[in-house]
């Protein structure tokens, strides 16, 4: 008898138990993580991003660039309903290797029960929607204190349709960089590379701000860079932990590996710092932390712990190098280093994927492939990103600087985007 009540208590206590959710089926667990990853993503853009662009520059233009990330989160957002996101992961048939298909265009099917995978497609819909928001707006800081409102507009909606929309059907959307086998976790390529070689080319196009580089431009507000710095920071965990599309192991080592890459690529960079100009600083620091971020972003996926950690003291090196050279060297105006940071921390990021990856430095495989097979595509995709993102890039800006111009008058710069854009000023002692 009592072998019989035991069996039965056995029995009821496994029908008791959460049955795990079919590929056709709604998982809650995986619904709610990358709920929670979309909310933190938008964290990132609106305040983290614009917090901290917006300490960087100088005080009488702060609200400019909050403005600049706002707006571009409002028209991305809208682009992306009308066509963008259809046309990066609806089914594209013939020309799938190239471009999505027009299925989706204004979400005419899409019900509370339609599913990608295991979550809601609502959800995945707004999931990807804050990358192609965060994209854009990371430009911003290239041409920031001197380019009209009106021109940034126009460009950060064309650049979404024209550059983003397809170098992210190709990776994500199982176009052909995708069919040979391009790792990009998070964004690495999509989005840093991406940003980061579009803000270079932003910077020569649009040209030096009134007295660079003789004359300093500190940043008017640390306190908001670093408020800033700990929001991206924080959001970066639903940035490359959503990325997984599941609330498990590969969701958890991403977060471990991205805190890892940050830590490590900001005292790398205070280090280098310290060693070379004798004190270290708030903004090394800080920018040291973003080039981490950035650069374990397309590895966090595929990299164990000392992938992170090497990627990360990397990441700190370089581009503090990246950072002096395109400054002082070049003498390049890219105002905030977008492409000395986010740019050349996701080529960094990128290809180290490739090696870091592999099972023998404690990566999760590469599915077969060698490492030299796996690196050899990744600076593949690394190219036709840069060279894509470089020729539209130019093409639009020389556009619209023809069409409606680029930047606002010497005069203008010289007092301020706040007041002669919006009729409005940050700080009203001032």
């Amino acid at each position: 008898m009592t072998t019989i009540i035991r069996a039965l208590t056995l029995i009821a206590f496994t029908w008791a138990l959460p049955v795990s959710a079919s590929a056709d089926e709604l998982n809650q667990a995986n619904t709610a993580w990358v709920l929670t990853s979309t909310a933190l993503v938008l964290f990132m853009t609106i305040p983290g991003l614009s917090l901290f662009y917006g300490g960087l520059v100088r005080s009488k233009n702060v609200l400019s660039v909050l403005m600049q990330c706002f707006s571009i989160t409002c028209v991305v957002s809208l682009l992306w309903l009308a066509g963008v996101y259809s046309f990066v992961f609806a089914d594209g048939s013939d020309w799938q290797p190239w471009l999505g298909g027009a299925s989706k265009l204004f979400l005419p099917d899409m019900g509370i029960g339609n599913l990608t995978g295991d979550i809601p497609e609502t959800v995945f819909f707004m999931f990807q929607m804050t990358f192609a928001i965060i994209t854009p707006a990371l430009i911003v800081g290239a041409f920031a204190e001197r380019m009209k409102f009106s021109a940034m507009l126009w460009f950060s909606g064309l650049w979404l349709i024209f550059v983003y929309l397809p170098i992210c059907h190709w990776i994500w959307g199982n176009g052909w960089l995708a069919a040979l086998g391009a790792k990009d976790f998070a964004g690495g390529i999509v989005i840093h590379v991406n940003a980061g070689v579009a803000s270079l080319v932003a910077a020569l196009v649009l040209g030096r701000r009134k007295g660079f580089p003789s004359v300093a431009m500190p940043p008017h507000n640390m306190t908001m860079v670093v408020t800033g710095a700990g929001m991206l920071w924080f959001g970066w965990f639903g940035f490359n932990g959503g990325s997984a599309l599941k609330a498990d192991g590969s969701a958890g080592m991403a977060i471990a590996v991205t805190h890892i890459a940050a830590a490590a690529g900001s005292l790398t960079w205070m280090a280098i710092e310290w060693l070379r100009f004798g004190k270290p600083s708030v903004l090394g620091i800080v920018t040291g932390m973003v080039a981490g971020l950035g650069t374990i972003t397309p590895a966090s996926g595929f990299v164990g712990p000392v992938g992170g950690l090497v990627i990360g003291v990397v990441a700190g090196g370089v581009c503090f190098y990246a950072t002096q050279f395109v400054k002082r060297r070049l003498k390049i105006d890219d105002s905030l280093d977008v492409f000395p940071v986010h740019g050349v921390g996701g080529c960094v990021g990128s290809i180290l994927t490739g090696v870091f990856a592999a099972e023998s430095f404690g990566g999760l495989g590469l599915n077969g492939v060698s490492i030299g097979h796996q690196v050899a595509v990744q600076a593949l995709a690394v190219l036709v990103t840069a060279a894509w993102s470089a020729v539209f890039s130019y093409g639009l800006l020389k556009t619209l600087d023809l069409l409606i111009g680029l930047r606002v008058t010497e005069d203008e710069e010289q007092q301020g985007l706040d007041i002669v854009l919006h009729e409005e000023t940050g700080y009203h002692n001032l």
